[in-house]
C-alpha cells in the first residue's frame, strides 16, 4: 500500500543523498537515505533510526553532518516518510522494524555499524544488539533506555495518531507549541517552525499534516508495544560496547534511577544531560554534536 503523495519542497541539503528503497517480507517498499562519505576514509557508517512518529528528515542535520567522513544511512520505517503504509497496524512494532531493518542490512552487505537511535529507534539498536552484538561499533541512544516510565509513554498515547492537519506551517508550529512546550520551554517560533517541517508534510489537498500513518497509534497503546519486554538483555548486549546516551534534562521518558542502571551494566556508557530540553533532544544541539563526535572520533 502506497502512502499519500506529499507535495512539500525537497530539503535544501538533498544533493547530499541519495533516495533509495528496499523491501519488506511482506511487500512494502520501503525508503531509506543513503548520504555517501564526501571523502572516503573507510571509517564504519552509521545507521540512524527515528522515533515512534518521526521520519529521515529528522537526522537531516546530522546526517549531513557525519556523511563528511563516513557513510550514514536513515531509513523511514513502514509507515513513515516515504515508506509504504503497512495494510495491517498489527505490523506497526519495534520488533518488526527490526526485521526489516535486518533486511537493509543484508542487502547492503553492512557487517558491522555504528547506531544512532532516537526514542523508538533506541530500543531498535537494543533489540539489533540482542540479535548479533558483534555488528554494532558504537552507540548513541538518545533519551532512552531498556526502562520506560510510564508518564512519557501516557504524553505520548495522548497525541499519537490524531490525524490534525493545519492551514499554514505557522499554525503547525503554534499546534507543536502547545503539545510539547513543556519539553522545549526555549523554543521561539523559528524553531518550533523547523520542527514542524521534520514533522510534517504538505498534503495532496493542501494542508500541511504528520508525515504518518495514524494506524501506528493502534499497537502503541496495548501492553508491551511501546517497548518489549526485557529490554534489560538486550542492553546487556551492549555491554562492551562504547555508547552515548543522550538525555533530555526534562525528559518523562527514562529516570534518573534507569539512567544510574545503565551506567552501572555498561562502564563504557558516556552520559550527557541536555538543559531545559525533554523528550527528546534534537542531536543538533552544540555540546551533543561535539560529544557524538568525540564518540565516533575513536571508532574505525
Amino acid at each position: 500500500m502506497r502512502r499519500p503523495i506529499a507535495t512539500g519542497t525537497e530539503p535544501d541539503m538533498a544533493e547530499l543523498y541519495e533516495d533509495k528503497s528496499w523491501s519488506s517480507e511482506d511487500g512494502l517498499s520501503l525508503h531509506y537515505r543513503d548520504y555517501a562519505a564526501r571523502e572516503d576514509t573507510g571509517a564504519l557508517p552509521v545507521f540512524c533510526l527515528h522515533g515512534l512518529t518521526r521520519n529521515a528528515r529528522d537526522f537531516e542535520s546530522l546526517a549531513a553532518h557525519l556523511s563528511e567522513k563516513r557513510r550514514v544511512i536513515v531509513p523511514d520505517m513502514r509507515g513513515r516518510g516515504k515508506s509504504d503504509y503497512a495494510p495491517s497496524s498489527d505490523t506497526y512494532k519495534p520488533k518488526q522494524y527490526v526485521e526489516d531493518v535486518e533486511l537493509l542490512l543484508a542487502e547492503l552487505g553492512i557487517s558491522r555499524f555504528i547506531s544512532v537511535g532516537t526514542s523508538m529507534g533506541g530500543i531498535m539498536t537494543m533489540l539489533l544488539a540482542a540479535n548479533h552484538p558483534e555488528r554494532i561499533a558504537g552507540v548513541v541512544l538518545n533519551d532512552i533506555g531498556p526502562e520506560i516510565e510510564a508518564a512519557g509513554v501516557e504524553r505520548i498515547s495522548g497525541y499519537v495518531g490524531q490525524g490534525r492537519s493545519y492551514p499554514t506551517w505557522v499554525h503547525a508550529a503554534r499546534s507543536l507549541c502547545e503539545v510539547h512546550g513543556d519539553a522545549f520551554p526555549d523554543y521561539e517560533l523559528d524553531q518550533w517552525l523547523e520542527l514542524a517541517k521534520r514533522f510534517m508534510v504538505v498534503s495532496q489537498n493542501g494542508r500541511i499534516s504528520y508525515d504518518y500513518d495514524m494506524a501506528i497509534a493502534e499497537p502503541f497503546s496495548e501492553a508491551g508495544n511501546a517497548a518489549p519486554p526485557n529490554l534489560w538483555l538486550a542492553f546487556e548486549a551492549l555491554n562492551d560496547v562504547p555508547m552515548l546516551l543522550v538525555r533530555g534534562e526534562l525528559s518523562d521518558l527514562i529516570s534518573d534511577a534507569t539512567v544510574a542502571q545503565m551506567k552501572a551494566r555498561n562502564p563504557n556508557m558516556t552520559t550527557l544531560n541536555v538543559p531545559r530540553v525533554g523528550h527528546a533532544p534534537t542531536l543538533d544541539e552544540p555540546q551533543v554534536r561535539a560529544t557524538i563526535d568525540a564518540l565516533l572520533a575513536d571508532l574505525a
